[in-house]
């Protein structure tokens, strides 16, 4: 149920900027329960979900309006929408304000939590339990919020890798891509051109596959490989809390009792996220998720180690024995996917 049922899947179009040096894009806005969903009006694939508690109007009072599901570390706005329908736009401002005030006030319950025994446990806190208090705010996290950060990890990531690849028809299959992998995670699939080996995967299910790892493959087996060894990874250990050792105990305690992170908290982040040599997989950990997702471990396996040596046990264990029972994507998508950062 939504905010405010007369609102109930409102649409409207608007020009979207995935990034502040990105090209303007109509796209399809919708009104959904707790999101507002960006869509191509020629294929209806969406191309961004914000979530409605996020939104915030970056201009108000000006027109055309324009919105934002967040902002970067130096305050400026991350992704854009213009909207000049008012419907959308009284429907935005009033939802939003009726999500805040009925949501619970976390400034408000963990203010009396931390009020009530700031002055006996500061010091302790800060001297002795650094790494606790940065697991317990992990531990707390919202999605939400985890996607926030990741997007803000994205951000900071671009200085390296480029602008993530927004070819539209490439999209579409990265969208595909993300779809096929939801029961693992994955939220979203962004292909870059560099920085990256393999795939990163980010919080708030943020996968980042390399461009070369994309084109090279002969099919979407290994690439969908990638992404699942990455959502491992970041699944046995939380990938906020490295972010957090970044940002530090102030701005860890800000995120604790606000939500969010303060600006430039994650600036240069993205060095010691991808220079940092890839953890191994438990192998039968990974095996199972191929499993779960209908897919063979074998052609990951091989891109892996061509000479099946290093990779023999993702082969013999293999729950399909090298034929996926279920295509990872259709020949039109995959097509699209490798053309990604084509232009």
């Amino acid at each position: 149920m939504t905010a405010l049922t007369q609102y109930q899947r409102l649409e409207c179009t608007g020009l979207w900027r995935l990034t502040a040096t990105a090209q303007l894009r109509e796209v399809v806005v919708g009104l959904r329960d707790t999101t507002l969903v960006l869509a191509d009006p020629r294929t209806e694939m969406a191309l961004s979900h914000w979530s409605l508690p996020s939104v915030e109007r970056v201009n108000p009072g000006e027109m055309p309006a324009l919105f934002t599901p967040g902002r970067m570390d130096d305050g400026s706005p991350s992704e854009t929408v213009e909207l000049d329908d008012p419907d959308m736009i009284a429907a935005l401002e009033t939802v939003r304000t009726t999500l805040i005030r009925r949501r619970p006030k976390p400034g408000r319950v963990r203010g009396v939590t931390v009020l009530a025994g700031l002055a006996a446990v500061a010091l302790f806190v800060f001297l002795w339990l650094p790494e606790a208090m940065i697991r317990h705010t992990a531990s707390v996290l919202p999605m939400a919020t985890r996607v926030q950060i990741g997007k803000l990890a994205l951000a900071d990531a671009a200085r390296l890798t480029g602008t993530p690849c927004v070819q539209p028809v490439g999209l579409r299959g990265a969208a595909a891509l993300a779809q096929r992998l939801a029961t693992q995670g994955v939220g979203e699939i962004d292909v870059v051109r560099d920085g990256v080996d393999g795939a990163v995967a980010l919080p708030g299910g943020i996968v980042l596959l390399s461009d070369k790892l994309v084109e090279a493959a002969q099919d979407p087996e290994p690439v969908a490989g990638y992404a699942l060894a990455a959502m491992l990874r970041v699944q046995v250990s939380d990938p906020v809390i490295p972010i957090l050792h970044h940002a530090g105990l102030t701005a860890t305690l800000r995120l604790l009792t606000t939500g969010h992170l303060p600006p430039g908290a994650l600036q240069g982040y993205a060095e010691t996220l991808l220079n940092a040599k890839p953890a191994p997989v438990d192998e039968e950990r990974l095996l199972e998720k191929f499993r779960q997702v209908n897919l063979s471990s074998t052609a990951y396996a091989r891109v892996v180690d061509p000479t099946g040596v290093a990779s023999k046990g993702l082969i013999d264990g293999d729950p399909f024995k090298g034929v996926s029972p279920a295509p990872v994507l259709d020949d039109n998508d995959w097509i699209s996917l490798q053309g990604i950062c084509a232009g």
